[in-house]
């Protein structure tokens, strides 16, 4: 390939691969050396298959085009790098003739990680608004009749002379009350932009989670680990609500792992995928995983574990990721969640690095 072309094909913001008619890497660009986590010289006349994996769209689309000689297109199909984070890819495919014969095919590849992480953002803002009002009319309901039960309970208490019907009574009052804290719980997604911001080194927040922890029976027998970034500056964010986010994510990693494994805590600047600001702009990003090699969860849960009141515990409230990503989503960031049966969990918060309020008052 003529040296300028080479220049100008580097320079395209897309990934483009090409492969020969046996399925071989014939170029591939910077942008798809990055989308694709390798380099030019380890993917160069490396068999497709084995630079993604034979059940991957990228290699299934390559496939179709050298049999069919017919362009191909695969939207958002997810990539898994083998060092880097999972990306989230439009895989566009058309084969190259020598005359009448396919002889080989590009493929393009765009990135739509960034699109797919905004468009799940706004969706989880509009799930926790509306989750927010269904609490709001639930707490109306509820808790006015609550009040008339106990206090009934509480005159049947002082006025039973059968010890059966004493604690008949009080197991009224404590049902009531925890009925209560659980309608109190859900009111959280009601409170708005209800932070208290000021700088916060998130390593501190951290050490004060595992501190908090280590005291609890529920991290006898576990490996905890710490890998922090020390180039991380301070945030603008509600420490005590940073607090809540990841003792709740740290807890239910103990709770998967069940006394054996190890959990892990990691720091680091996100340098590929920024958050956006509200005018757009990208935004220094600190990423904290939150890591686990238990059991793993199931596909079909995923999507449905930070749900509220939803969960696979049999004495859980399903409030506690669902509390996590909604202090997150306030913090104007992200969190993420990977897992696979036997393979562990990761848990990956993103928030943006925003300084402290101008004069005016505004975040900058």
């Amino acid at each position: 390939m003529p040296r300028d072309l080479k220049k100008i094909i580097d320079a395209v913001l897309d990934g483009v691969v090409v492969v020969d008619e046996d399925g071989r890497v014939e170029f591939v660009n910077s942008e798809a050396c990055r989308i694709l986590g390798t380099s030019a010289e380890t993917a160069l006349a490396e068999p497709i298959d084995g630079l993604v994996g034979p059940d991957h769209a990228v290699a299934k689309v390559a496939h179709a085009v050298l049999g069919s000689g017919r362009s191909c297109i695969e939207s958002e199909t997810r990539l898994q790098r083998r060092f880097e984070g999972e990306v989230v890819v439009d895989v566009a495919a058309s084969p190259l003739f020598d005359e009448r014969t396919c002889t080989g095919v590009v493929i393009a590849l765009r990135d739509r990680t960034i699109h797919r992480s905004l468009a799940d953002w706004v969706s989880e803002r509009e799930r926790l608004s509306e989750f927010g009002q269904i609490a709001a009319g639930i707490a109306h309901e509820v808790k006015n009749p609550l009040g008339g039960i106990r206090g009934a309970a509480e005159l049947i208490v002082s006025r039973a002379t059968e010890d059966r019907t004493r604690e008949a009574a009080f197991l009224i009052v404590r049902e009531v009350d925890r009925i209560v804290s659980l309608v109190d719980d859900m009111m959280v997604f009601t409170q708005g932009k209800s932070l208290r911001l000021s700088q916060v080194n998130i390593h501190r927040v951290l050490d004060d989670v595992l501190d908090l922890l280590s005291l609890d029976t529920i991290a006898a027998g576990v490996s905890i680990e710490r890998s922090f970034d020390p180039s991380i500056p301070d945030l603008y964010a509600d420490a005590d609500r940073l607090m809540q986010v990841f003792l709740n994510l740290a807890r239910n990693a103990l709770q998967a792992l069940e006394g054996r494994g190890t959990l892990r805590i990691s720091t680091r600047m996100a340098l590929d995928h920024r958050l956006t600001g509200e005018h757009g702009e990208a935004l220094p990003t600190v990423s904290i995983s939150v890591e686990d090699d238990g059991p793993g969860i199931a596909p079909e849960l995923i999507e449905r574990i930070t749900t509220p009141l939803f969960t696979t515990r049999q004495a859980g409230t399903g409030l506690g990721l669902a509390v996590a990503r909604h202090w997150v989503a306030l913090h104007d960031g992200a969190l993420r969640i990977e897992s696979a049966p036997g393979r562990g969990t990761q848990v990956r918060v993103n928030l943006p690095v925003h300084r402290a309020p101008s004069a005016e008052g505004a975040i900058s």
